[in-house]
């Protein structure tokens, strides 16, 4: 059995994929194959993908109709013939040892599901400064622990640096279609249902920003996209670990912070009430002022608050007062 399956879709990337291929074909680990999985493309994104096949008999050319990286992902997957399966995006670079390291860790840690890594932000303009802080924020999130914990927030992992077990993505399902981030979901499904994931502490990908990426351009990784899918996994979580289900108390009083909270009331979830940091506040519910908030074996708290500083300090003054990330409280914005 080949080690991995690198698994590469593309659509119109004739400006980035032979220089997304080297990085593959340099890898120090040799026993790979690489599928690159046509999505559709008029450009020369084939003639270059077809030269590289033509030349190391590693690498597969495919094609997949259906418009859409699900799709193409999901096709590669199908007939790839590794033990392990590695993402990557026909505009991102690997560093040479991550097939190398990824492998390692998979081989030394069985009970693991799936590998990712840190990434380098490479940008284009000043307008991914807010992608560069997300990109700090979840090199940050690299323990198991962690990842499961701040799931919520935004997505804990950056899909094109992992690698996972091709038999995690029989049992568990791989990409869906449906009006959510593809990526995103599958990572939710996947935690939901006891796979453990880590990431390594070395960056493995050169991951480019760009003004037209899809993250940017398409509905489905809209602000509103993930709140509704991360609702739908949370809500399963609280059933499942809150002690006080279905109450739960947010802090964050805000009309952003109850609007995004109140998408949980549909599955049968209740807000008791509201924390803030203003004692003048109301509302239709209670407001308690943050230093007044009950003990943490009275409640379970939701954080709804976006800005990252803010949080660290809900973080510290939670911390301090006794209650536990994960088992009293949870970071959702």
């Amino acid at each position: 059995m080949t080690k991995v399956s690198v698994i590469i879709p593309f659509y119109n990337s004739e400006a980035t994929l032979q220089r997304a291929v080297d990085s593959i074909e340099g890898q120090t680990l040799y026993d790979f194959e690489c599928i690159l999985i046509n999505n559709n493309s008029n450009d020369k994104s084939v003639e270059i993908a077809q030269r590289q096949v033509n030349k190391d008999n590693r690498f597969t050319l495919i094609h997949e109709k259906n418009q859409g990286v699900m799709f193409a992902s999901n096709a590669g997957a199908a007939v790839a013939k590794g033990m392990y399966i590695a993402r990557m995006d026909a505009d991102d670079v690997s560093v040479e040892d991550r097939l190398k390291w990824q492998v390692e860790f998979l081989d030394a840690n069985p009970y693991y599901g799936a590998v990712g890594g840190k990434v380098r932000h490479i940008s284009h303009s000043d307008n991914t400064k807010g992608f560069a802080r997300y990109v700090d924020w979840v090199n940050s999130i690299q323990s198991y622990h962690e990842i499961l914990n701040r799931q919520f927030i935004e997505s804990p992992i950056v899909n094109p640096s992992t690698m996972w077990r091709k038999e995690i993505g029989v049992k568990h399902g791989m990409y869906q279609s449906g009006d959510f981030p593809e990526d995103y979901e599958m990572w939710l499904r996947w935690l939901s249902e006891g796979v453990r994931i880590k990431k390594l502490d070395e960056i493995v990908l050169d991951w480019y920003d760009s003004d037209n990426r899809l993250t940017r351009t398409n509905a489905i990784y809209s602000d509103s996209a993930f709140y509704k899918i991360k609702t739908s996994y949370l809500a399963k979580w609280l059933e499942k670990n809150n002690p006080f289900h279905p109450e739960i108390v947010v802090w964050g009083a805000s009309r952003i912070s109850r609007r995004r909270a109140s998408l949980l009331e549909k599955y049968g979830v209740e807000v008791k009430f509201y924390i803030d940091i203003k004692r003048s506040r109301q509302l239709d519910k209670e407001v308690i002022y943050y230093s007044e908030i009950p003990s943490a074996e009275e409640i379970f708290i939701l954080c709804y608050i976006k800005q990252m500083d803010a949080r660290e300090e809900i973080q510290g003054f939670l911390d301090g007062r006794g209650f536990v990330e994960g088992v009293n409280y949870l970071l959702i914005s």
